[in-house]
């Protein structure tokens, strides 16, 4: 992959101003310059190295929104829009960076103390310190509530034990925000989950193995362990007992990012295989000239069109603090169904290139169907919907 796809006047969105719009041109340049070039090198080593993650520090793009008095810029959510379009424009495998800034830094911003924050977030935004937020469990996806990894305070310490797994950013992580159980006795079973941040180098944690995937080969996804790991009492994030509340308030956000990703994916296939078509000819005429292929490029463009309209409007819904946990389960199942989609008929109409490694469809093609999985799988989504309509 030579370049970014996509050298057209970035889309309008009502939620940007001018200034978003320079800040992403200079994204661009940064990321055409630091990750375009490296990018097939790290989704070959199943890793993207932390020197990046520092370059982005360095130059603002972690955690913008965070006060000036940690080391962010306090800018408004519109950046961090602006940032993970363009990191998926790259490609999906950096979206350990999204996870980073706009999913686990926030628990800290939101729950963490004054000390916490002044310990924790100046090197996040530097980049030093990479997070990961660990909440599924070998036998526990979507059903957070039944979490069976404990912690149970002795003195000044919890002692953690237990497994997470599909971990995103697992490896490099150097601070984790944990849910487990810090009382398994009580009713109803969510009253018992919490939040502690664990750190790399505290006592019983341990990495398994860097899980290999279908797609996001460059994403570091682990299993974590935690056997008798001690963790000082000052790492509770919040207060006991209310971490299934703080992690249902953070996964709005969540969702988002994942439709936001999904929406990127969607129009970023659309145009290369909109150039491929025009460009490949079969029985002496370009592909584009076929009725099929008109007729398949004109749904797909319909669909990333209305899917554009409804994401636009809900982000800024969002960034106005108003109440998206409906329309976001509509979002993030949706988007990351038309998507899905998409990769199919594109790889299509790829012919037998799109089955070939250098083409860009075959790796969208591989790393989109996990979007309708994590985040709360889409099933998931359409149980939210059905509630919060009455049913």
């Amino acid at each position: 992959m030579k370049s970014l796809s996509t050298k057209r006047e970035p889309r309008k969105h009502p939620y940007l101003t001018k200034d978003h719009q320079q800040f992403r041109k200079s994204l661009r340049k940064f990321l055409e310059r630091e990750a375009v070039p490296f990018y097939d090198e790290w989704e070959s080593d199943r890793i993207i190295p932390r020197s990046f993650w520092t370059k982005m520090g360095e130059q603002g793009y972690l955690c913008p929104d965070i006060d000036e008095k940690y080391g962010g810029s306090e800018t408004d959510w519109g950046y961090s829009v602006v940032i993970n379009e363009e990191l998926e424009r790259v490609g999906t495998g950096l979206i350990g960076v999204a996870l980073h800034n706009d999913i686990v830094v926030p628990y800290i911003t939101s729950f963490g103390t004054e000390e916490q924050k002044q310990r924790w977030l100046p090197s996040c935004v530097s980049g030093r310190t990479i997070t990961a937020i660990a909440m599924t469990e070998p036998g526990t996806g979507s059903d957070l509530a039944n979490i069976k990894t404990t912690a149970r305070l002795e003195g000044d310490h919890y002692i953690v034990n237990g497994a997470k797994t599909f971990i995103t950013n697992g490896i490099h992580a150097d601070l984790v925000i944990v849910a487990v159980k810090t009382d398994t006795e009580i009713h109803p079973q969510h009253r018992g989950v919490s939040l502690l941040v664990i750190e790399r180098g505290h006592q019983g944690f341990s990495r398994g193995r860097k899980l290999d995937k279908v797609g996001l080969h460059s994403q570091d996804t682990a299993e974590l362990f935690f056997e008798d790991c001690k963790v000082p009492k000052e790492n509770l994030l919040g207060e006991e007992g209310r971490g299934f509340l703080y992690l249902m308030d953070k996964l709005q956000q969540e969702r988002l990012l994942v439709g936001i990703g999904a929406q990127i994916a969607s129009e970023e296939m659309l145009q290369s295989t909109i150039d491929y078509v025009k460009s490949r000819e079969a029985f002496g005429r370009p592909v584009s000239q076929f009725q099929n292929t008109q007729f398949k490029i004109a749904e797909m463009a319909t669909e990333v069109e209305m899917g554009r309209a409804f994401l636009d409007q809900l982000i800024a819904d969002h960034i106005a603090g108003e109440d998206v946990v409906t329309k976001v389960s509509m979002a993030k199942w949706k988007l990351t169904e038309i998507a899905r989609n998409i990769a199919t008929q594109c790889m299509q109409l790829h012919g037998g290139y799109g089955y070939m490694e250098e083409y860009k469809i075959a790796r969208r093609y591989r790393d989109i169907p996990v979007a309708s999985i994590y985040a709360g799988t889409n099933d998931i989504m359409k149980t939210i919907i059905a509630k919060n309509l009455g049913l």
